[in-house]
């Protein structure tokens, strides 16, 4: 794991070298790097992948006070990121919150970097914050930080993660990482402040994906959705409408998965997002 100063703070980041195509990860709330391991063991034998952990809850540096903590703001942080490691070429690919973040920065058409997209179960159009899981957590933000490390403290618990509410609808096996990614919130008072400052932004932002998918059509380059058939937080139905509204995009559905796709069937993502690379830099010759 490695650590770059940003306008923010300290963000911690995973970056296997390498000349390969080049692959950024983006993860959800409540969420860090972790989220892709399996995926970037594959992938990192003929590509760069990048990963960061992103002020999302999970993260274990505390940002700066003014840090803007909304998803356009954090959004912003992914391109500050990019730019300060001088990526170019990117493909950007998001999971769960993380797709929200893509989607901001696809509508916002302003960052060069940005070459092709892979856009994998995630918040869109009206469901945000997304289904029982999201609207429960997003709920909580309304808590003091105090309170809310308190309400917390009970996902220290196997059966209360698997919950609905929780985790539970978010990934099949994918219950040791969601442990560690507790232990920030769970732990450090100033990582709470920021989770609390995420929710609420998220609470006031009815209608950001709303907007933002009306200029997804706008997006010109090459695009990818994939989506867990049996997803019951990001509806099936959406992957096909974000499919639809981009014009270079196709639709691949992953079975035997819910949300967490990178969880549930690493390498099947891993085959998915390894075709539509290559296929992306044959067209580029």
């Amino acid at each position: 794991m490695s650590q770059i100063e940003l306008s923010c703070g300290t963000i911690d980041y995973t970056d296997t070298g390498g000349d390969g195509p080049v692959l950024v990860f983006l993860h959800g709330l409540l969420m860090d790097a972790s989220l892709w391991d399996g995926v970037i063991a594959d992938l990192s034998a003929d590509h760069r992948c990048v990963a960061p952990t992103l002020p999302l809850g999970a993260h274990r540096h505390p940002m700066q006070p003014d840090t803007d903590l909304s998803l356009p703001g954090i959004a912003r942080l992914v391109a500050e990121f990019c730019d300060r490691l001088d990526l170019d070429g990117v493909t950007l690919v998001g999971n769960d919150t993380g797709g929200a973040l893509v989607q901001l920065l696809m509508a916002d058409g302003a960052w060069p970097a940005l070459s092709r997209v892979v856009l994998a179960s995630c918040d869109a159009f009206d469901n945000f914050p997304p289904g029982l899981t999201g609207k429960t957590l997003v709920a909580s933000g309304r808590l003091s930080p105090g309170m809310f490390g308190l309400f917390m403290q009970q996902m220290r618990l196997r059966p209360v993660r698997r919950l609905p509410i929780a985790f539970g609808w978010l990934t099949k096996r994918g219950d040791a990482a969601t442990a560690e990614w507790m232990k920030p919130v769970l732990t450090q008072a100033a990582i709470r402040r920021d989770t609390v400052r995420v929710l609420r932004a998220c609470r006031t932002a009815k209608g950001l994906l709303v907007a933002a998918a009306e200029r997804l059509p706008g997006f010109k380059h090459p695009g990818l959705v994939v989506w867990a058939s049996e997803d019951r937080v990001m509806p099936p139905e959406h992957g096909r409408r974000l499919a639809g509204l981009l014009p270079d995009a196709r639709l691949v559905e992953v079975a035997d998965s819910y949300t967490l796709i990178p969880l549930d069937q690493p390498a099947r993502f891993a085959s998915i997002v390894r075709e539509f690379s290559f296929l992306g830099q044959q067209r580029a010759r």
